[in-house]
């Protein structure tokens, strides 16, 4: 048991990472695109730009949508064995845990305002972002 909650807890951590700027390595700017990427991001926070928006409303979101989808596709298989009202709640149920699961599980985009402090940083000191991942 303890192993199943091991396992569990570093996926949940992994699911927790954020994107991070790819740098295109120019002559210009050898070197440093670790140390810049930190430091670009410490001056994008203070001036406010965080780098994902919020995760409980983009989670509340994800869990209303798979709710909504999950209950009308079992009330159309409910009504088809005849009881829609039944399928609809499996459905409701299962259908929100899907959409709960999945924006635990995905990594979310960066704020878009973070990411163009961050990527004017980079730029200004010489690195070349040329995506996130």
């Amino acid at each position: 048991m303890k192993t199943l909650w091991l396992a569990l807890g570093s996926l949940l951590l992994g699911a927790c990472a954020t994107n991070k700027p790819v740098l295109y390595s120019n002559a210009g700017a050898a070197g440093g695109g670790e140390v810049a990427i930190a430091e670009c991001h410490q001056l994008a926070v203070a001036a406010g730009a965080h780098p994902t928006g919020s995760q409980t409303a983009e989670s509340a979101r994800d869990t209303g949508k798979g709710a909504a989808m999950g209950a009308a596709t079992g009330a159309v298989g409910g009504a088809l064995v005849g009881s829609a009202a039944r399928g609809a709640g499996i459905g409701l149920v299962t259908g929100a845990t899907a959409g709960l699961l999945n924006s635990i599980f995905n990594t979310p985009a960066p704020n878009p305002a973070y990411r163009a402090c961050v990527e004017r940083c980079l730029r200004e000191r010489g690195f070349d972002p040329v995506g996130w991942q």
